[in-house]
């Protein structure tokens, strides 16, 4: 079991929807941003299937997660910088297209480390999840190599190849990233930006008094403490990590 890489220059993480890379490495990345790492956030789809009531608008639904996006960012590090692919939420696909235009990102921020979801994990209901993963290991191959996408260079990119990636989700975890409480905190306060997601995701009622703020709190501070045994350490979040030069 590893524990801590070297902070990074750059990070990019890449997340099938608005407030997925928030659960997943918020923590890391507040513990990297705070160090001096340029932190990016790719988003892969517009996330208007996220909610439960069926007359919502989506296109205000739509513009509404973005707004809440940036925010959480925000709330990771000051300076944090948010792509948004902008695919229909539930409709990702794995296509040559769309790994270009992960792989343009990679390209354009240069990231040291990139953070995504693991596509292969066993029994995963959701698509976005799973496509997700495999758009960002697919694009992390074709940023790395000169003759992928070679109408990037037509815009004056070259080829990058990241030192690590990490992937979160996974089943069978060989790297932990070391985080503090104020990181576990930024990472509760940025997903607590997600106001649109609290009746689906985080278990808060629009009228509660504070007390299911506080449960979404604790099992989040929970799931870090669970995170920390696993690699030796107090508060930390679980990776699979792997080798982009393999």
């Amino acid at each position: 079991m590893r524990v801590d890489l070297p902070v990074p220059s750059s990070a990019l993480a890449v997340g099938a929807h608005p407030d997925d890379i928030e659960f997943e490495c918020g923590g890391t990345l507040a513990k990297w941003g705070a160090a001096g790492a340029a932190i990016h956030l790719l988003i892969c789809t517009d996330g208007s299937k996220g909610t439960w009531d069926v007359d919502a608008d989506t296109d205000i639904l739509i513009a509404r997660r973005q707004t809440e996006q940036r925010e959480a960012a925000r709330r990771i590090h000051p300076d944090a910088q948010v792509h948004f692919l902008g695919e229909v939420d539930g409709e990702l696909a794995n296509t040559i297209e769309l790994r270009g235009r992960v792989a343009r990102v990679i390209r354009e921020t240069t990231p040291d480390i990139v953070l995504g979801h693991d596509p292969w994990r066993r029994w995963r209901m959701h698509p976005d999840h799973r496509n997700a993963g495999f758009l960002t290991v697919d694009a992390v191959v074709a940023a790395r190599d000169p003759h992928y996408h070679r109408e990037h260079m037509a815009d004056g990119l070259t080829h990058h190849r990241p030192q690590a990636l990490l992937l979160f989700e996974c089943e069978e975890p060989d790297h932990v990233e070391r985080i503090e409480q104020r990181h576990v905190d930024a990472k509760v306060e940025a997903l607590l930006a997600h106001e649109s997601q609290f009746e689906t995701t985080m278990v808060i009622a629009a009228d509660d008094d504070g007390t299911q703020a506080a449960a979404f709190r604790e099992r989040t501070e929970r799931q870090a403490r669970t995170h920390g045994r696993i690699g030796g350490v107090g508060l930390g979040e679980a990776f699979r990590l792997m080798d982009p030069a393999s």
